[in-house]
């Protein structure tokens, strides 16, 4: 009878503990723990181990052959002239992004009358696709029948006409102008909640002391929105680094290789020349960037605030 007792005290303990809810929340954390598990960190071992293997072809081959294909990357022109591509997309694209979207949310700052209008308008190109946004601009940079060189002929600036990204010199930097009109909006969002976030005393105070609107801006607001800033550049250089879709539509990586970034070059690998240990390499060349961009951030943002806690 003891022992019986015991058993059924046991599990009505155990059922207090086992409640259906508390069953479903674990079942909602374990599932999508699960699926990171196997759909990322497991994907990005496995393609660790394809680009140290000899992989060409569709049959899977596995042979260790050291650091040999990371070696090939870095004596080879494509990856290279890839890699430069990436770089001057960073250094146009960031900046550029930063900049424009800064100055809208400037000017939505100023209290105008239909702020929500603007803001739609403003935000309205990233809610766009990338495949959409690609085939838009492929169409309007079209030399003979674009919306670009068309309404310049129709103005009088026909000498305006230009080769836009068919221009091997200054493809990319074409390239970069429709990504920051993309991005600009959702720049503008982040700059403007942190300009919100700035307390009305600290503006108070610099209207007291006789400052213009520019010297408030430019010595007050502008200096506390260091973290939207930092927030903003890793957000837009993590896609730098990994836009593909977009340019891919837009250019294919053309004329020649002026417009050919990283992501792209590891696809024409891939799958049109099926050299799996090679794209393999430039994936995981491409990871490590990524990371050297997150970590840092990802330390300041958390790390930071614990070390303050402690």
């Amino acid at each position: 009878m003891n022992i019986k007792k015991i058993t059924t005290r046991f599990k009505k303990k155990i059922k207090k503990i086992i409640t259906r809810d508390k069953i479903s929340t674990i079942l909602f954390l374990i599932i999508p723990i699960v699926f990171v598990i196997i759909f990322i960190y497991i994907c990005i071992i496995w393609n660790i181990v394809v680009s140290l293997s000899d992989w060409e072809g569709l049959r899977p081959s596995y042979n260790f052959k050291d650091f040999g294909q990371y070696i090939k990357l870095f004596t080879n022109k494509i990856f290279l002239t890839s890699l430069w591509n990436n770089i001057v997309l960073i250094l146009i694209f960031v900046p550029g992004s930063l900049a424009m979207g800064l100055f809208l949310a400037i000017l939505l700052d100023q209290k105008v009358r239909r702020e929500n209008v603007f803001k739609l308008i403003y935000l309205f190109p990233f809610t766009l696709s990338f495949v959409v946004t690609g085939f838009l601009w492929r169409w309007m940079y079209n030399i003979r029948v674009g919306v670009l060189n068309t309404l310049l002929e129709s103005i009088g600036l026909g000498f305006l006409s230009n080769k836009w990204v068919q221009d091997v010199d200054f493809a990319m930097f074409w390239v970069c102008v429709v990504l920051i009109w993309q991005y600009s909006g959702y720049m503008m969002l982040i700059f403007l909640a942190g300009i919100r976030s700035i307390p009305e005393s600290h503006i108070m105070a610099a209207a007291v002391d006789g400052a213009s609107s520019f010297q408030t801006y430019y010595r007050v607001i502008i200096p506390q929105l260091k973290a939207p800033i930092f927030t903003g550049f890793v957000i837009l250089v993590v896609f730098a680094l990994k836009a593909f879709d977009l340019i891919f539509i837009l250019t294919g990586g053309g004329p020649g290789y002026a417009t050919e970034i990283l992501p792209i070059t590891m696809y024409k690998e891939v799958f049109n020349k099926k050299h799996f240990a090679y794209g393999s390499a430039i994936a995981t060349v491409l990871f490590l960037l990524i990371m050297i961009i997150v970590i840092p951030y990802l330390y300041s943002t958390y790390g930071g605030k614990k070390n303050e806690r402690n």
